[in-house]
């Protein structure tokens, strides 16, 4: 065992993080410092606080970074459009790379010379929080309590915490039916009765979003101005980025919005099925791209479409901190300086229609031009034979050898 003398823990107060606080103690002989972050999970967090003092600890951080979450990850994720597999926002995996800065920075603050985590051995977020801890400080030690001790299960573990006078809700003690993890982005769930893919999820389940059919039967408008990319305004109203996230959610779970009952491929190799909630990002996600339909160049658009898959990956797999990922986030910024306008959508049972777009300053979309009427010589029609055969020629060359 290594000598560490001090961990920065990332800590939520919950069984997990409770257990590898004592566990960290005992089996390290450490100082432990606690880092809690809000990012808009919803819940309580100055609980946490309460909690590492009944341990002793004497170093004691909890911060809300829901602005900085919004501003500096979601927003920037989807200036990329950004999906993963096709259908996945990256909920869980935009929140870590920020967790693991602030880490390493208290780290550097308090002299720690450690870091630690609950992920388990069998996810991905093991891959992203340690990705983000070397690529930001090399030399950090990184203690992954699932990957070292034997408590595997969570009856293990109530079985520990019991033993070492671990307080443990009650509600804790009854046991949640599945694994969640939330921020402002969205919520997810996975294991228990969600391991069987053939299974539907329970309606009970759901956190945030009414079904789709017990959704309003009127539907709801809303603008979305945008300038560089980004959402600035709802309906007219000027709001900061978590302000904006909040409200979307609000709007989207309302109507049944953002749903999703996904098997995907962890990068660990196996393949897993969660459900998430998304609806600000379902919204998001919709209304960017049609503000892009006008600002954005063909092949730039095209462009950006064809990097996307790749720079999910990149997300997705932990790499927020990468060089190649930074490269790619030049080239989407880029691309957005001429992304300003304003989005309507429609909101009704579960679905987000785009009804109308336009930017007064940036649009490339010539009603002269791309009219069925008169164009009053805007656009020579003729030119299109010669631009279809030049298009045809190695078709035509192909044929001919055939035919020959």
């Amino acid at each position: 065992m290594d000598k560490i003398k001090k961990t920065v823990l990332a800590f939520s107060g919950g069984l997990d993080t409770s257990v590898i606080l004592k566990w960290l103690q005992d089996t390290y002989q450490c100082e432990v410092v606690t880092f809690t972050a809000d990012i808009g999970q919803g819940e309580e967090i100055e609980p946490a606080r309460a909690k590492a003092k009944q341990f002793g600890i004497k170093e004691i951080f909890i911060e809300d970074l829901r602005e900085e979450f919004v501003r500096d990850y979601v927003f920037p994720m989807f200036r990329a459009n950004t999906v993963y597999e096709g259908e996945y926002l990256l909920g869980t995996s935009i929140a870590r790379p920020l967790i693991a800065k602030r880490q390493i920075e208290i780290a550097r603050a308090t002299g720690a010379d450690a870091v630690s985590h609950g992920a388990t051995g069998k996810g991905n977020d093991q891959v992203r929080f340690e990705l983000g801890y070397y690529a930001l400080q090399p030399d950090i030690h990184v203690i992954a309590p699932w990957r070292e001790w034997d408590l595997t299960s969570r009856e293990k573990l109530l079985i520990y915490a019991e033993k070492q006078g671990i307080p443990i809700e009650m509600k804790q003690k009854q046991g949640s039916p599945y694994s969640m993890d939330a921020n402002l982005l969205h919520i997810s769930y996975e294991g228990r009765a969600l391991e069987d893919p053939a299974q539907a999820p329970e309606e009970s389940m759901w956190r945030w979003s009414v079904a789709p059919e017990a959704a309003p039967d009127e539907p709801e408008y809303l603008d979305i101005e945008y300038e560089h990319g980004d959402i600035v305004a709802l309906n007219g109203e000027k709001l900061s980025p978590a302000a904006v996230l909040a409200k979307l959610n609000q709007l989207g779970g309302k109507h049944g919005i953002g749903r999703l009952d996904l098997v995907e491929n962890r990068y660990v190799g196996m393949k897993s099925r969660g459900c998430y909630e998304t609806p600000g990002g379902t919204i998001m996600l919709r209304a960017h791209r049609a503000i892009e339909s006008i600002t954005l160049d063909r092949e730039v658009a095209h462009l950006k479409d064809d990097l996307m898959p790749r720079y999910a990956a990149l997300i997705y797999n932990g790499y927020w901190w990468s060089p190649e990922r930074k490269l790619l986030q030049t080239m989407i910024d880029g691309s957005q300086t001429s992304v300003n306008g304003w989005v309507r959508v429609k909101l009704y049972k579960g679905n987000v229609m785009v009804i109308g777009r336009d930017s007064k300053t940036d649009s490339l979309f010539d009603p002269n031009i791309a009219t069925f009427e008169d164009d009053e010589g805007a656009y020579n029609h003729a030119d299109a034979a010669g631009f279809i055969k030049l298009n045809a020629l190695r078709m035509r060359i192909a044929q001919a050898r055939r035919n020959s």
